[in-house]
């Protein structure tokens, strides 16, 4: 099987090519001839096809939701791979939810500084992490745990032996 990360670039490329051209095609055909010349020899991924029918799917909500989290930026105005990228990183984080939310932002964010431009990285990844913590506030405020072998030895913490 191919691995995620190889099936959200063909995701992305795939939704890519479809909005540029008018939203026209069959996304899931878009996407399997984007494993065809993008990654020859590699399997096919199910869910990259998941990922293209969940944001044709949900595109009217997904895009409210862009606009609700970036209200200075109207959809049209936002660099189209941005705008794709933003659209997969919706998908995972509010109706898939197979990941968990800070892996869908990171993929997300790499997708964004590979494929776009140079604030493209820090631009999604402030729309999803805004997203992110309107609606999960508790965990996107929750301090990292630092495992004990990593505290300092005069941290304060004592150990429970």
């Amino acid at each position: 099987m191919a691995n995620r990360h190889l099936s959200r670039t063909v995701a992305m490329q795939a939704l890519y090519e479809w909005d540029f051209n008018g939203r026209k095609g069959n996304l899931t055909q878009i996407a399997r001839n984007n494993f065809k010349n993008t990654a020859p020899g590699a399997e096919e991924d199910q869910f990259a096809f998941d990922l293209v029918a969940g944001v044709e799917k949900n595109l009217t909500d997904i895009d409210k939701i862009i606009q609700e989290t970036a209200p200075e930026w109207p959809i049209e105005q936002i660099n189209i791979i941005d705008r794709n990228i933003l659209r997969l990183g919706i998908l995972e984080l509010m109706f898939l939810k197979e990941v968990p939310p800070k892996v869908a932002i990171n993929e997300a964010v790499e997708l964004g500084k590979v494929f776009g431009g140079g604030s493209s990285g820090k631009f999604v990844n402030g729309v999803l992490g805004t997203l992110f913590r309107k609606v999960d506030p508790a965990s996107a405020a929750a301090p990292k745990e630092i495992p004990e072998s990593n505290q300092p030895a005069d941290s304060g913490v004592t150990q429970s032996q």
